[in-house]
């Protein structure tokens, strides 16, 4: 045993392997190494270098959204005429990058807090409610509505006593056609500001985007792609949606900004392009049954009448829209490329073990090719 571990120590330290390089001159085997040979350099070449941009080093920007409604509506209801600015229809109105755009209401005014009858969707509820939970109780559950219960029933309407902000909001029907209709038209302005921090190179509008162009412009993907401005009924046809569907009970849109450059060519060919993307609002979805449709929220204005609180309570159907920025910039770098190179360098080895696997394990003669391939040699020392 002692004399195996010394062989094999003796072996592992004073022995040297080297390749030998043996000719081997069989079409089948040579046209085999070099197809694969073939395969690997278009791989090379086609994927990592010119799909994948290989040679270059890439960064993703910081960037920043700003936004700008314009535009009036105008709304004639009960004979009551009322004109509607970018303070009334825009939630938040800072210009964020999401925000939403009111285009249908139901307004409840006057509200004040004290008792009234709920308004009920099913007839002798409050009958029935009350052989279950006869006593004032706290935020029992009425019809979906969380309500304070009074414990008394209004046999007028046949329905709960509630104390709230009173009258009650009767939200069952939708006015249809939407009452901001004229918002079709509002525009929208996006200033959008990258910076690939990698590179040090910063962009807002376009060299070609001044302020006399802005002034002029309204974006169209064919005539005028790089215009900021965009008309709001325009940005819901480009997602695939109707805008008098969409403006009844809200919905969702995603205004994509794609900032993808390669910087090895002039910065100035650095634009954004813009994808529009329908989220949820899309008119061919028929289901009824869904449990919430469209998009609203509510949100109350409080005054002081006569010494006491009183509010006007609004629930909003709206369009929301959501800007997304992605972006992308590719610039040479001498090392991604030697790294590349390096890879397909050690990729072309396959070529060298698959042949050497015909060679030795499949062929007829591989007993003879294995012969030619490796050589034992052994060195004797001489004993002084």
């Amino acid at each position: 045993m002692k004399n195996q571990i010394t062989n094999a120590l003796s072996n592992f330290f004073f022995e040297y392997e080297t390749p030998r390089q043996v000719l081997v001159r069989n079409r089948r085997v040579g046209v085999v190494c070099r197809l694969i040979q073939l395969l690997v350099l278009a791989y090379i070449i086609g994927w990592v270098f010119i799909y994948e941009k290989g040679y270059q080093s890439t960064d993703t920007a910081v960037s920043s959204v700003f936004t700008k409604m314009k535009g009036v509506g105008y709304t004639k209801v009960d004979g009551r005429e009322s004109v509607w600015d970018v303070a009334d229809y825009v939630f938040p109105p800072q210009g964020d990058s999401s925000f939403v755009v009111m285009t249908n209401y139901i307004i409840t005014e006057g509200q004040m807090m004290k008792t009234c009858p709920e308004v009920c969707k099913m007839l002798h509820f409050c009958a029935l409610f009350s052989l279950f939970f006869p006593l004032k109780s706290e935020a029992k559950f009425s019809v979906g509505v969380i309500r304070q219960m009074t414990g008394m029933c209004v046999n007028e309407t046949h329905t709960c006593e509630v104390l709230a902000w009173c009258p009650i909001e009767d939200d069952r029907k939708i006015p249809d056609p939407p009452l901001l209709m004229s918002a079709e038209n509002y525009t929208l302005f996006i200033k959008n500001s990258i910076t690939f921090p990698l590179f040090g190179v910063t962009s807002n509008l376009v060299e070609s985007v001044d302020a006399k162009y802005i002034s002029q412009c309204l974006y169209d993907p064919k005539d005028s792609p790089l215009c900021p401005i965009f008309r709001l009924g325009d940005i819901v046809n480009l997602s695939g949606f109707n805008f008098s569907t969409i403006a009844r009970e809200g919905g969702a849109i995603g205004i994509v900004v794609d900032w993808t450059c390669n910087l090895d060519l002039d910065v100035k060919k650095c634009k954004p392009k813009y994808n529009f993307h329908g989220l949820y609002g899309n008119p061919n979805e028929t289901d009824k049954a869904r449990a919430s449709v469209g998009y609203n929220f509510r949100y109350a204005k409080h005054y002081m009448e006569d010494s006491k609180e009183k509010r006007t309570l609004l629930k909003v159907f709206g369009i929301r829209i959501d800007i997304i920025v992605q972006s992308l910039a590719r610039k040479f770098d001498i090392i991604p490329t030697l790294t590349a190179i390096g890879s397909g360098v050690g990729i072309f080895g396959v070529a060298t073990v698959v042949c050497d696997l015909v060679l030795l394990y499949l062929l007829p003669k591989r007993e003879f090719y294995k012969n030619m391939k490796f050589k034992y040699t052994e060195t004797h020392e001489e004993v002084s």
